[in-house]
C-alpha cells in the first residue's frame, strides 16, 4: 500500500499520519453478524459478509464455531449469498436461506432464495424448497418434523393475463402481491399453504410451544405506510383456521409465546398515532384474544421481545449509544438490565436448554465481534477476531462529546480524532449525519461505506457525527423534540456542536462542512440553503422539499406524523421545515448523490435541489445511480459514493484540485 503524501493546506504543512485504509481496503473488509446459538450452547453459526467485486455484490457466507473460538469451519461457499441459520431443536441439523441459480417451476433458471439443510458436521447443502416467489423468514417446529416459511404470492392469472394483454403496468394502491405462511417437511416434499387471501400480508411470526399454532403479525398490504394497521393474529396449524387477537393500537409486531403457551408477548404503539417516534411497548395478550396489557410503559425508548423463557421477557434496547439485553418480568413489569451498559450488545440468541447466549459485541474503539456469554453473570468472551482487519493501520479514535443546544437541550455526539491529534493545533472539522431521525452513531469501529472517515481523519481533519434531537437512545421526549421542527432544531443541534468544538480550539473555524445520507441528506441540504458557516456539503439521498417528498414517498405517514399535517392542512410548517424554502441565501459548494430509483427520498428532491442551486450560481455536482433505490448497497457504487466524496471535500477542505474523478466530465460550476 503506497504511503499518503504530505499534506499542504492552505500553504501550511501537516504531518503525514499512520495510513488508513484505502477505499477499496475498506470495501473489502468483512463483518460477522447474525449468530445463532446450538440448542446445548456448544456452537455458535454466524454469518461473514464479504465482497465479490466481479459479481458486484457484498455476499454473505455461513460459519461455525465452537463456544470456546477454538475451532472456525465455513459451512457454505460459491455463488451468492447463505444467511438466516436456524438450528433444529435437537441440534442435528441447520436450515438457512440462500441465493443460487436455481431452476423454478416453469423451467426459468435464475437467482432465487430458497431453503437449505445441511448438517453441522458437514457435507453438501441439501435443497428443501424451490418456490417460484422465494422464501424468507424460516423457522422450525418445536418438535423438529417441519419448517414454516413466509413467501409471496406469485402473479394471479388475471394479472398475467392482463399483463399479456396491456404490458407491464402498475396500479397505485393496488395489484399488490401479498406474503403468506408455508409450511415444507424437513424431509422434503411440496410445500403447503397455511394462510392465504388478500386481506392482509404477513410478517413476523413464532410457532407455540406445542406445535399447533403460529402466531404472526399481519397488515392490511405490504405497502409500507400501512404498518399501522399490523395486528397481531394466531393460525391453527391442523385446520388452517385463524382468528386475530390484537388489532387496536398498531403496529402490533414480532409476537413471542410464553413458555406455557397460554399467552403472547408482542411490540405494540400502545394506541399512539405517532408511532414514528414515540415509545413501541412490550404487552402481553392471552393466546385466545382479549385485552392486552402493557407491560414496559415506566421504559423510556422502544422495545421488542425477541424470546421469553421461565424468567420473563427478553428485549434488547438501545441507550444513549450503547445497547443491551434486558429482561422483563411479565407480571411485575420490572426491567433488569443484564449486560454490561457501556458496550454495544445486540443481535441475542439464547440457547434452548441452557444459560448460554450468543450475541454481537463491540466496545469503545474496538470492531464488533461475535460474543458468547452465560446469561448471568454477563461475562462476553469474543469468539472472532474481525478486528484484525486493522492491525495494519492506526484507527482515528473515537470519544462521546456533550454539548447544549441553542433551546437548552442536551445534544451528544461522537468525536473522531486522527493519530496523533494535538489539541493546540487547528483542523478542519467535518460533521458526518445519521440518518433516520432515529439513527445514532456510536463510538465503536467498523468499515467505511458511504464516507471515508478514517481517510479524512488520515489527511488531519476532526470528525464529529451528531446525535441530533430525534435520534434513538435518548428517551421518547429528546426524540420528539424535532416534531413541527425538522431542520430547524436539527441544524441548532448540528451548529452548536461546531461552536462547541471551536470553543475548544482545535477546529479552524474558516474550514468546516457536513455530510450525510437520507434524513443526514437533508439536514446537510438544509445546512446548505439556510447557513453561510460551512465551506462544502454533500447531500445524500436527501428531502429538499418535503411537499415533494410528500407526494413521492412510499412513507406517507411518516411526514404526517412529524408535521402533524399535511401540505394541504397546514403548508407553512412544510415550508418553514424544507431547505427549498431558503435557496435564495444559499452559498455553499454541494454535492447531490441519489438512487435513480428511490421510493424512500425519491429522486426529485435531488433534481430539485441541484436546479436550484444552478440558477443560483452555487457551485454543484449531482451523481445518480442509476437502479438503485435509498441504499447504495453495491461494492462499486459504494466505491463511487466513497471517491465523489473524497474529492469533494479534498478540493474544497484542503484545496485538492482534482475534483469528479467517478466520470469524465466535472459536472459541476
Amino acid at each position: 500500500m503506497r504511503k499518503l503524501a504530505l499534506l499542504i493546506v492552505l500553504g501550511a504543512a501537516l504531518p503525514a499520519y499512520a495510513q488508513a485504509p484505502t477505499i477499496d481496503q475498506s470495501l473489502e473488509m468483512k463483518s460477522a453478524n447474525a449468530p445463532r446459538i446450538s440448542p446445548d450452547g456448544k456452537w455458535v453459526t454466524y454469518e461473514v459478509s464479504r465482497t465479490n467485486w466481479d459479481a458486484n455484490a457484498f455476499e454473505r457466507e455461513l460459519w461455525l464455531a465452537d463456544a470456546a473460538g477454538t475451532q472456525h469451519v465455513q459451512l457454505t461457499s460459491g455463488k451468492g449469498s447463505s444467511f438466516d441459520a436456524k438450528w433444529s431443536p435437537d441440534g442435528k441439523w441447520i436450515a438457512f436461506l440462500s441465493t443460487r441459480p436455481v431452476t423454478l417451476p416453469g423451467g426459468k433458471l435464475e437467482d432465487s432464495t430458497q431453503i437449505y439443510v445441511i448438517a453441522p458436521n458437514g457435507g453438501e447443502a441439501r435443497e428443501l424448497t424451490r418456490v417460484e416467489t422465494g422464501v424468507s423468514e424460516l423457522e422450525w417446529s418445536p418438535d423438529g418434523h417441519s419448517i414454516a416459511f413466509v413467501s409471496r404470492d406469485a402473479k394471479s392469472k388475471a394479472r398475467k393475463d392482463r399483463d399479456s394483454t396491456y404490458g407491464d403496468i402498475q396500479v397505485i394502491g393496488g395489484d399488490y402481491s401479498m406474503s403468506h405462511l408455508w409450511l415444507v417437511d424437513a424431509a422434503g416434499g411440496e410445500p403447503r399453504r397455511l394462510t392465504e387471501g388478500d386481506q392482509f400480508t404477513v410478517g413476523s411470526y413464532a410457532w407455540s410451544p406445542d406445535g399447533s399454532r403460529i402466531a404472526f403479525s399481519a397488515q392490511r398490504d405490504p405497502d409500507l405506510g400501512s404498518s399501522g394497521t399490523a395486528a397481531i393474529y394466531v393460525g391453527t396449524v391442523a385446520d388452517k383456521s385463524v382468528k386475530k387477537i390484537v388489532e387496536a393500537g398498531g403496529p402490533n409486531t414480532n409476537p413471542v409465546w410464553s413458555p406455557d403457551g397460554n399467552e403472547i408477548a408482542f411490540s405494540t404503539a400502545n394506541g399512539s398515532p405517532y408511532y414514528y417516534y414515540t415509545n413501541s411497548v412490550i404487552a402481553v395478550v392471552s393466546a385466545n384474544g382479549g385485552t392486552p396489557r402493557a407491560i414496559t410503559t415506566s421504559f423510556d425508548e422502544n422495545v421488542s421481545p425477541f424470546a421469553w423463557d421461565k424468567d420473563g421477557i427478553y428485549f434488547s434496547p438501545l441507550m444513549r449509544t450503547y445497547q443491551v439485553l434486558s429482561r422483563v418480568d411479565p407480571k411485575a413489569g420490572t426491567v433488569e438490565i443484564l449486560s454490561d451498559p457501556k458496550r454495544v450488545a445486540g443481535q441475542f440468541s439464547l440457547a434452548r436448554h441452557a444459560s448460554t447466549m450468543a450475541f454481537v459485541a463491540a466496545g469503545d474503539n474496538a470492531y464488533p465481534e461475535i460474543a458468547v456469554s452465560d446469561i448471568k453473570p454477563f461475562a462476553p468472551k469474543a469468539i472472532t477476531t474481525m478486528g484484525d482487519q486493522l492491525s495494519a493501520f492506526k484507527s482515528a479514535r473515537r470519544q462521546l462529546v456533550q454539548w447544549k443546544s441553542t433551546d437548552g437541550a442536551a445534544v451528544e455526539g461522537v468525536l473522531i480524532t486522527p493519530p496523533g491529534f494535538d489539541s493546540t493545533k487547528k483542523y478542519p472539522l467535518l460533521v458526518v449525519i445519521h440518518g433516520g431521525p432515529t439513527g445514532v452513531d456510536r463510538t465503536t469501529l467498523g468499515a467505511d461505506r458511504y464516507y471515508p472517515i478514517e481517510l479524512f481523519a488520515s489527511k488531519g481533519a476532526v470528525i464529529l457525527r451528531p446525535n441530533y434531537r430525534g435520534s434513538a437512545g435518548y428517551g421518547e421526549k429528546f426524540r420528539a423534540l424535532n416534531v413541527r421542527n425538522l431542520g430547524v432544531g436539527d441544524y441548532a443541534d448540528v451548529i452548536s456542536g461546531v461552536d462547541y468544538l471551536i470553543a475548544r480550539g482545535f477546529v479552524d473555524r474558516s474550514r468546516v462542512a457536513s455530510m450525510g445520507w437520507s434524513e443526514g441528506g437533508y439536514i446537510s441540504a438544509f445546512i446548505t440553503t439556510f447557513s453561510d458557516r460551512f465551506r462544502a456539503v454533500s447531500v445524500g439521498a436527501g428531502i429538499s422539499d418535503w411537499m415533494t417528498y410528500y407526494v413521492n414517498t412510499d412513507i406517507h405517514p411518516f411526514t404526517r406524523q412529524y408535521l402533524h399535517a399535511t401540505p394541504w392542512d397546514d403548508p407553512e410548517i412544510y415550508k418553514k421545515t424544507s431547505p427549498i424554502t431558503y435557496i435564495k441565501t444559499a452559498k455553499t459548494p454541494t454535492l447531490i448523490q441519489h438512487g435513480g430509483s428511490d421510493k424512500r427520498v425519491p429522486i426529485p428532491n435531488g433534481f430539485e435541489l441541484y436546479q436550484a442551486l444552478r440558477d443560483k450560481g452555487v457551485p454543484v455536482r449531482m451523481v445518480v445511480y442509476p437502479g438503485f433505490g435509498h441504499p447504495i448497497d453495491k461494492p462499486k457504487q459504494q466505491r463511487s459514493v466513497m471517491q465523489e466524496n473524497l474529492d469533494w471535500f479534498g478540493h474544497y477542505i484542503w484545496g485538492e484540485q482534482q475534483l469528479g474523478t467517478t466520470s469524465a466530465g466535472q459536472g459541476s460550476r
